[in-house]
């Protein structure tokens, strides 16, 4: 495809991109290539550092590149020195598919890193999985993706798409019924993450006797959402759950703006956790109370936190974002499954110890069952006073306080 909004990004769509790109895999050889040696370990990743995911790709590339850095200062990866190849796949099916075939064939990098979102990652992957090498995404939790029985598969956040914002739906039915909202509004992009955080929600809140009041699909790549808003508005609810990624999610806030709407309640997929350019996207005013889930935080206390926040700060002068932290970590885990192997030639052995064992990463303790789906919770965002605050669960809150969209306490 030429541009990502030609697709629509139905099941079909994601299984039968999976299966394209077995097909297309069918000559090529299978493991890493380079072996041992005194050279250095070579990593391959394609990332959407163009297109319509741009945003996160290029962060994610930034994650990689801390990670190589501080390894290298440390010594290394097994002793050598580490080198990452990183193509352009364009937000592009087809294209994300040729750049894997080619790290593997012509660069014949050693190990591999996943690419951004669970449209790519599925396509990825298949190439990855008929290779029989080991293959961690940083992002791309869609439940499509561990639905297909795959050996080398993992997922380097804490929890599949469909389980991101459970932390905060539990919450939301555990208030009071004076303080529970009485009907929600789902309004998503037509992405397979994005739908499946909505969808999980809206599971939750469902069984816990909250109504819906509204739920649509519109295509990825809509550049007006007045009227989604307005028909959100006179659906009654007062809450929302938005299925979104970084520019719709800009475009619905502004479009809230217009219409004067403030649900009690609203939570995003995705865009708040950009930062500050989601907080120069829709305004201070608007960030207000906004819900997120986010995989990580700036001031967590996990293990090497503080050492890929000054890197990083160093590297780029400028502060890192969420994608950044789960590019660094997704390579962590691969690493951490060298380490314990003690070798890059045996990638089902990579496999096979990330799925008997936990890893400690920047976004905490990580483990995966055997389809390499990660078996942890996400942390709950919110926007406070122009700043992101963690505040669920409470035991890791940075703020202690819950307030409304639009302010005021809850």
């Amino acid at each position: 495809m030429t541009q990502l909004r030609k697709y629509r990004h139905s099941r079909l769509r994601l299984c039968s991109a999976a299966a394209a790109a077995l097909l297309l895999t069918a000559a090529c050889g299978q493991g890493a290539s380079s072996g041992g040696g005194d050279g250095p370990i070579k990593i391959g990743s394609s990332l959407p550092l163009t297109g319509e995911f741009s945003e996160a790709g290029q962060a994610t590339q930034k994650g990689y590149q801390t990670w190589v850095a501080l390894t290298n200062q440390n010594g290394g990866l097994l002793g050598r020195q580490v080198e990452i190849i990183v193509k352009d796949d364009a937000t592009n099916q087809n294209t994300v598919v040729t750049d894997y075939n080619a790290l593997i064939a012509q660069d014949k990098v050693d190990l591999l890193l996943g690419t951004q979102s669970s449209l790519l990652n599925l396509p990825a992957s298949a190439i990855a999985e008929r290779n029989r090498m080991l293959y961690v995404e940083p992002a791309g939790g869609a439940p499509e993706l561990f639905e297909r029985g795959f050996t080398y598969l993992f997922f380097s956040q804490q929890a599949t798409t469909d389980y991101q914002g459970a932390v905060w739906a539990k919450w939301v039915a555990s208030l009071p019924a004076d303080k529970r909202p009485r009907k929600v509004a789902y309004p998503s992009v037509d992405d397979p993450f994005s739908k499946s955080v909505a969808d999980g929600v809206e599971k939750i809140l469902t069984a816990a006797g909250i109504q819906t009041a509204y739920k649509e699909v519109y295509p990825l790549g809509t550049k007006n959402l007045d009227s989604i808003v307005n028909a959100v508005a006179a659906s009654g609810a007062d809450a929302v759950v938005h299925g979104s990624v970084f520019e719709d999610g800009v475009t619905f806030v502004r479009a809230m703006e217009r219409a004067n709407f403030k649900p009690k309640l609203i939570y995003q997929s995705q865009a708040p956790a950009f930062g500050k350019q989601y907080l120069d996207g829709v305004g201070q005013k608007a960030t207000e109370g906004m819900f997120y889930s986010t995989s990580w935080n700036e001031v967590a206390e996990t293990p090497g936190n503080a050492a890929f926040v000054a890197k990083y700060r160093e590297l780029f002068k400028e502060e890192p974002t969420e994608d950044a932290a789960d590019g660094f970590a997704a390579a962590e885990v691969v690493a951490a499954a060298v380490k314990g192997v003690g070798g890059i030639e045996d990638q089902k052995a990579l496999a096979d110890w990330l799925h008997a064992n936990k890893v400690d990463t920047i976004l905490g303790t990580l483990s995966w069952d055997k389809a390499g789906r990660p078996t942890g919770e996400y942390l709950v965002g919110q926007w406070q006073n122009g700043k992101a605050e963690i505040v669920l669960p409470p035991e890791v809150a940075t703020s202690k306080r819950l307030v409304r969209y639009g302010g005021g306490d809850l």
